[in-house]
């Protein structure tokens, strides 16, 4: 039984059936739609560039022919571990041996006045997106809350489509929790050459209208006169289902390194997974990488896989003609390493702590990293995954090649935020 039909479920299904499951597989999912990725809702989708087609994990006709039952349109209301069922909000109850939880998440909505107003939008499933697309036309004028991932993406497209966009962000620079200050900095310029006008270390506290959103007011005192908003705050992962078992729950379901929770037989992967991983501790990531590659490795951990799930997590971004890339994950690190020119808007950036590469971010700067071994991206996503300690003058140099700095030097204590240039 696999809970949510979306990337990280799909992939479950596909992969059972792939390595030569053949028991009865139940894909269960509240959306209508095939399951997908998500990434066009914010970008190509939005912009009505792309259908979604070319996302679907598997055509429609996969699921029959691969005896996989996807219910679309269809809920889960709680697990009872005791007698091993899964209970469907409809009061359809249905016995399993293993079950996979792909719940991921809702988007968080901030309890101010006036957010339940027409006009005040999220971003999460294709209705969330068609609900935009409709209100997005030339000339009017949207307030992005947040600049995080999806803010970014949405503002961007929203320019590109000749909506007047104002964002307001808690911190100095979009992306700057993820990124830093730094190369934050750059992704302000870039939205703000392109016209998008952004307010920063500022919050929205209240959404105003009678009837529908006419405009939205900020801590600071600012009022934003707008025809919609999108409130980008994040997602609350969806563990209401399990919240009354012993299922173990701590910014998600708390999985091991082989996306089992505390319960025998029973799993998580994707959005909502808190798990353990072998270089970077407990993460929860929400991106698409990650959820297509996990859902494979809990359908493997079913089958007897006894391998850890240890991805190096990889993701992308594209905003206005610009493609951001990053791997590893780094919450927190002590120093930040530039290769290239971030006044010209390419350059690599790598983030240490105590000596040790965490993570790297890529600002138009190549190919795929899971494709292209000779890319700088992927040579950084090989120093992560060996904990490589480089010195940092060695990064910083464009003449030396990344390729050399595998498998050498060693952690040095001590940190510094000074910028380390060629």
């Amino acid at each position: 039984m696999i809970v949510g039909a979306g990337l990280a479920g799909a992939n479950a299904a596909v992969e059972l059936r792939a390595e030569g499951f053949r028991g009865r597989l139940v894909l269960l999912g509240d959306e209508e739609t095939l399951p997908f990725g998500r990434p066009p809702l914010s970008k190509t989708y939005l912009r009505a560039e792309e259908p979604l087609d070319a996302w679907f994990v598997r055509p429609a006709d996969w699921y029959d022919a691969n005896e996989v039952e996807l219910r679309r349109g269809a809920s889960m209301s709680r697990v009872d571990t005791d007698a091993k069922e899964i209970w469907l909000q409809r009061g359809e109850r249905i016995r399993y041996d293993h079950v996979v939880l792909c719940t991921g998440g809702r988007p968080r909505t901030p309890a101010l006045p006036g957010i339940h107003l027409p006009g005040v939008h999220v971003l999460r499933t294709v209705a969330d997106c068609d609900a935009i697309k409709h209100v997005a036309k030339p000339r009017t004028r949207a307030v992005v809350v947040g600049m995080g991932f999806i803010g970014s993406e949405v503002a961007a497209s929203l320019n590109g489509l000749s909506v007047s966009v104002t964002a307001v962000l808690s911190g100095r620079s979009p992306l700057e929790t993820v990124l830093g200050a730094e190369a934050g900095a750059v992704m302000a310029g870039i939205h703000r050459e392109h016209g998008v006008e952004l307010i920063p270390q500022d919050a929205v506290v209240a959404f105003e209208g009678e009837e529908r959103l006419k405009r939205v007011r900020t801590k600071t005192g600012v009022r934003i006169e707008c025809d919609f908003a999108v409130v980008g705050a994040g997602i609350e992962p969806n563990v209401e289902p399990v919240a009354a078992t012993s299922v173990g729950l701590e910014n998600g379901i708390l999985v091991d390194a082989r996306c089992r929770t505390n319960v025998v037989g029973i799993y998580a992967a994707g959005d909502v997974a808190n798990h353990l991983h072998p270089i970077f501790g407990r993460v929860r990531v929400e991106h698409y990488n990650n959820a297509e590659k996990m859902g494979a490795a809990v359908a493997r951990s079913i089958l007897g896989d006894d391998r850890p799930y240890d991805y190096v997590h990889t993701f992308w971004s594209d905003q206005f003609e610009h493609k951001l890339e990053y791997v590893g994950h780094a919450a927190k690190w002590d120093q930040f390493v530039v290769r290239g020119s971030i006044e010209d808007r390419k350059f690599l950036g790598f983030y240490l702590t105590d000596g040790i590469l965490r993570a790297a971010v890529g600002l138009n700067r190549g190919g795929d990293p899971e494709l292209d071994v000779d890319d700088d991206m992927a040579v950084a996503l090989k120093l992560v995954a060996e904990q490589a300690a480089p010195p940092a003058a060695a990064l910083a140099d464009e003449r030396t090649d990344l390729r050399s700095l595998r498998a050498r030097g060693s952690p040095s204590r001590g940190s510094t935020t000074a910028r380390i240039t060629p």
